[in-house]
């Protein structure tokens, strides 16, 4: 296989699914040129729980995209999910030297920022600058060669259990693959699916994966809010195995298939042959009690989803309305639900500005990956592409250690 260095690959690790996309970097952005998918085995509400069958996953997930995009996949950047993950604002003020903002000045505020107390268990992922204030002007985006005395930051911080971002790591390492980055998997569907006027009016990201359900707000050009539901399409389907006592795999087959969010969107009511368990024969089931099932956990999805809005104080926040995005959003009659619950317009949230096999990932359920990939595009066009996380580099636990050493024995000046 060829070994071009310009490929970025991004790594979605799902509970349901492993998805990996091989894009190209372009004049226009990327082109996809490889794309990897297989069964997830071993990963409980987004989490690792068996790390064998996770690699093993990946392994065959990898391989397919290799084949595809004729590329040798030796680094990627990685998604993260789970209901471990927090997100929180948090405020730096500082003096400006020389009453002209510049880098140093940045840093400094955005370190002021982050300079609040976190759990030794948990792990900085991102930390997102909101806003910048110089002299109580507010709304500044980019504030580099402005006149001004002071200047207060308002970021987003990210933080995951330490112990989930290591393992999703070691997954990657023993896949044989190095992680670039790990990225919150809301952030990444966000880079995909939404376009610049939606994130300034107002719009929440609502992505609907196998183990959980991401919520993250965007306003004024910038992030304001995150949160993780432990709820997702797993829940779904094992409703549907129970209530039909049918394999799970059978159950995923007929939500895919047969699924109506709601019983009032269902378009015929049909008679659907339902496989039973210990090889009995199968039954003859109306599609309208396969609805009822479904019905409750959507809508406890759909109605915890609005809660986190109400409970952050962003439900009037959101004027251009929902973004549905993740493999379960594409479940017939849910865009319509989700309207009725948020009394706001939803659209699913399928993948934008990107070239190459554009056909194939038109989907919400590849958002997060293609989001993983246009985020590697970002990192080396700043500059920043490097790995931070290597085969048999040293633990998080070990990196989280030296950085409070740093923090406590370094040059404050």
């Amino acid at each position: 296989m060829s070994r071009r260095e310009e490929l970025i690959v991004g790594l979605d690790i799902g509970t349901t699914k492993i998805c990996v996309i091989v894009a190209e970097q372009t004049e226009n952005g990327i082109d996809i040129v490889g794309i990897g998918t297989h069964p997830s085995r071993g990963l409980r509400k987004g989490v690792v729980v068996d790390i064998d069958a996770t690699v093993d996953s990946i392994k065959h997930a990898v391989e397919e995209a290799e084949l595809m995009a004729d590329y040798e996949i030796t680094s990627v950047f990685a998604g993260i999910a789970g209901s471990h993950i927090q997100g929180f604002n948090s405020h730096g003020v500082v003096a400006v030297k020389d009453r002209e903002v510049r880098e140093s000045d940045v840093k400094r505020v955005i370190d002021a920022a982050k300079a609040v107390a976190i759990p030794m268990d948990r792990e900085v992922i991102h930390v997102i600058p909101q806003e910048f204030i110089i002299d109580d002007q507010d709304g500044i985006l980019e504030p580099l060669g402005m006149s001004g005395v002071r200047m207060e930051a308002k970021i987003h911080i990210v933080t995951a259990a330490v112990s989930s971002a290591q393992n999703v790591v070691k997954c990657a390492n023993k896949a044989g693959l190095n992680v670039m980055d790990i990225v919150l998997e809301p952030l990444a569907s966000a880079e995909a699916s939404l376009q610049d006027d939606e994130r300034d009016l107002g719009v929440c990201l609502i992505d609907i994966g196998g183990g959980t359900t991401d919520v993250a707000v965007f306003a004024d050009g910038s992030i304001k809010h995150t949160s993780v539901l432990g709820l997702g399409g797993y829940h779904i389907s094992n409703d549907i195995a129970v209530g039909l006592r049918t394999p799970f795999e059978e159950a995923e087959r007929i939500k895919k298939k047969f699924g109506v969010a709601a019983s009032r969107f269902l378009p015929s009511d049909d008679v659907i042959s339902v496989p039973s368990v210990g090889g009995r024969r199968p039954r003859q089931v109306s599609r309208k009690i396969l609805c009822e099932i479904i019905e409750p956990r959507v809508d406890e999805i759909l109605s915890l989803a609005r809660r986190s809005l109400v409970t952050a104080g962003m439900e009037n926040r959101i004027p251009s309305g929902v973004v549905l995005t993740g493999g379960c959003s594409a479940l017939e009659g849910l865009l319509d639900l989700a309207e009725e619950i948020f009394e706001a317009p939803v659209r699913p949230g399928i993948p934008t500005d990107v070239g190459g096999l554009q056909d194939v990932v038109r989907s919400p359920m590849y958002a997060t990956g293609v989001g993983l990939a246009l985020f590697g595009s970002a990192q080396g066009r700043d500059g920043r592409r490097q790995s931070r996380f290597r085969i048999r580099d040293e633990s998080i636990f070990s990196r989280v250690r030296q950085r409070m050493r740093d923090w406590f024995y370094g040059d404050f000046d």
